[in-house]
């Protein structure tokens, strides 16, 4: 992960990591992300339990790694960096949902890789572990999930 800064800069990020338990990063080099409201994951997964998100998640998008943002109840589907411009028509139409391909010129706050549970996280932790830095979530996988999501939302009757 801490490929994406200049040499220079990577002590700096390992010591945020200890004292912070989390860095900005910069999108679109190495990787860049989706972010996913938590309603729309919500609505797919037969329970809003966190625990049972993440196991949901690690199965619809293949094991591939996803941050979940605590304080903003957010998720960030770690694709490649090239999946903003691959995906810009439905990413137009997902910002409706507040979803959004974020690359190139974008950061992400990215936390220690351990960590890997939720009631031990301050303000975000992996919700599906990152196994290697070669492997991200496929894009198929994220619009998949993000059109089910959406599929989902839309049936559910107002409250």
């Amino acid at each position: 992960m801490l490929a994406t800064l200049p040499t220079p800069l990577r002590d700096r990020a390992r010591c945020e990591w200890q004292q912070h338990r989390v860095v900005m990063l910069p999108l679109g080099g190495l990787f860049s992300a989706v972010r996913i409201p938590e309603r729309l994951l919500t609505a797919l997964s037969t329970s809003a339990e966190a625990a049972c998100l993440d196991d949901f998640l690690a199965e619809a998008l293949g094991g591939g790694p996803v941050i979940c943002d605590l304080r903003f109840s957010r998720y960030y589907a770690l694709v490649p960096a090239s999946t903003p411009a691959t995906l810009r028509q439905m990413a137009e139409e997902w910002r409706a949902m507040e979803v959004d391909c974020l690359g190139h010129g974008g950061y992400l706050g990215v936390p220690r890789l351990d960590a890997v549970n939720r009631e031990h996280a301050l303000a975000s932790y992996w919700s599906v572990p990152m196994d290697s830095a070669a492997v991200m979530c496929t894009p198929l996988a994220v619009a998949r999930l993000i059109a089910a999501g959406r599929h989902c939302a839309d049936a559910e009757p107002e409250a």
